[in-house]
């Protein structure tokens, strides 16, 4: 019973693909120095731990022919990430105009030079030509302003750790921009009745974002919980009894162990249903429960673990934000999970969040070994769900939620600072975080609220503003950021001045 992330092929085979701008005035032997100099850099940033993607160092381009056949080719290949583009010398920009209007992979505009320093004794007229990017970065930022380019620009050495992590953040969102094209949500029955936030254009986000959202029956998924066989479900028992502390009910012989057999079956039945159909994320509903015992509490977690994008009461936005997150975090320290903001703590300068949602909370966010548990719903009419219960590590996090406001997709990003609770929660059982909003708890709801962000986010500890910010960029979605330097009043006017500005330019 072999289990296979759906992340583990984001990165495989993946590159950023590094193109040098220059020019053919030069003559062909600082055009050779030009390439050695390009090819050490793609070569260290390749072997950067900041930058999770491969660097590939592909051409000098020195014609408008070149570029447009370079960038055409970059545009069609699976394997390249995005662009990077360096501007060793100057690179006459109406060159580029061609390439790039057909460009349709993310853009790093590297504005970096090949030494560091200047040589203040030695420099002439030879080394100026040959090492004026602080000129050609210029011109090409000049084009890239005036046609209007989604592109994100890094200024600094090329050895710099600062400027390398800069890089790898922006490859991050580059790769889950380039995961979500063509990739698919399975949602198991509609969204929660009358709810209006989980409601939501599918065709224009699939038409902006590049994945489809589409409807299955719980009779299909039925259809693969029946296959599952017997000796897979022992197995994964036995999985249950090492990696989590079982209830007493839940353990072999305990009065509740068929609940945990048939999590079990849900969770290969699900894992099932999603491999066949390669999704890479899926909804479900307590209001569509026909043909299951009980809602996927266990399942639902651990294929979040495992990488899945999810969102609860239907909420396909949720799921596919949750998956972007899933991608932009892989690797690195913290998780990311599903999340609902569900009840505030007012006492007067210690105002706080509890976050949870009914069982659906990822345990890549958990803080030492999670408690596996059964307990009534209370909702939806059938049996007690078996869940995962857990607190969170403390440290500073963010939230994000994606709206459609009809005539845009708005990103909503919190930074917030997950704290532990005040004390022990022995009646909530379910996984739950606690966190102190940035700027504070007032401010931060205020905002949320004005923006019109859901109750359903991604809470990440994994995942950093900047690389939400990238995303965004890449993705061309409006941004709203609450954080320290939070102001209502300017928030407020942020939001008015953006509706004028997307309304006049309207992205899909």
């Amino acid at each position: 019973m072999k289990q296979r992330s759906p992340l583990s092929r984001t990165y495989e085979s993946k590159e950023l693909w590094l193109f040098c701008g220059s020019q053919h005035l030069y003559g062909p032997g600082p055009l050779k120095e030009v390439q050695e100099n390009a090819r050490r850099i793609a070569r260290e940033l390749d072997q950067s731990p900041l930058i999770p993607a491969g660097v590939s160092f592909r051409k000098v381009l020195t014609t408008a022919d070149e570029i447009a056949s370079h960038l055409a080719q970059a545009s069609e290949d699976d394997s390249c990430l995005g662009v990077i583009l360096w501007m060793h010398t100057f690179s006459p920009a109406k060159m580029w105009i061609r390439g790039l209007r057909t460009l349709s992979k993310p853009l790093l505009h590297f504005h970096t030079q090949f030494n560091r320093d200047i040589p203040w004794s030695s420099i002439d007229m030879d080394y100026m030509n040959l090492h004026q990017s602080a000129h050609g970065g210029r011109e090409f930022g000049f084009i890239a302003s005036r046609m209007g380019l989604r592109r994100k620009v890094v200024t600094g050495h090329w050895s710099d750790a600062t400027v390398q992590e800069q890089i790898g953040v922006w490859s991050r969102a580059a790769a889950a921009w380039a995961d979500q094209q063509g990739a698919r949500i399975a949602r198991f029955g509609d969204n929660m009745r009358n709810v209006a936030v989980t409601e939501g254009n599918k065709v224009e986000a699939e038409i902006q974002l590049g994945y489809s959202v589409n409807g299955y029956g719980l009779s299909d998924l039925v259809a693969h919980l029946e296959d599952v066989q017997e000796s897979d479900l022992e197995i994964l028992l036995q999985h249950y009894e090492e990696e989590y502390c079982l209830a007493p009910e839940l353990r072999e012989g305990g009065d509740c162990r068929d609940s945990l057999r048939y999590a079990a079956r849900q969770e290969l039945g699900l894992r099932s249903f999603l491999e066949a159909g390669d999704f890479c994320g899926f909804t479900d509903t307590f209001e569509n429960l026909a043909g299951l015992d009980q809602l996927p509490g266990l399942a639902v977690q651990r294929l979040m673990a495992d990488g899945y994008g999810f969102g609860a009461e239907g909420d396909w936005k949720a799921a596919a934000l949750v998956r972007a997150m899933k991608v932009m975090g892989e690797g690195l320290a913290g998780g990311t999970s599903f999340m609902e903001d569900y009840t505030y703590h007012f006492e007067p300068g210690r105002e706080r969040v509890l976050g949870s949602h009914m069982l659906e909370i990822c345990p890549s966010i958990a803080e030492g070994k999670p408690l596996l548990k059964i307990n009534p719903l209370g909702i939806g009419g059938k049996e007690a769900p078996v869940r995962l219960v857990f607190d969170t590590a403390q440290g500073s996090a963010l939230n994000a939620s994606l709206v459609d406001l009809g005539n845009r997709l708005r990103l909503i990003v919190n930074r917030v600072d997950a704290v532990q609770p005040d004390e022990g929660l022995p009646n909530l059982p379910v996984a739950r975080t606690v966190w102190i909003p940035r700027p504070n708890l007032a401010t931060a709801a205020t905002a949320w609220i004005y923006s019109g962000g859901s109750h359903h986010t991604g809470y990440s500890q994994a995942v950093t503003p900047e690389m939400m910010e990238d995303y965004a960029e890449i993705a061309g979605l409006e941004l709203i950021l609450i954080d320290e330097n939070t102001e209502i009043r300017h928030l407020r006017e942020q939001l008015r001045w953006n509706e004028v500005y997307w309304r006049l330019n309207r992205s899909f």
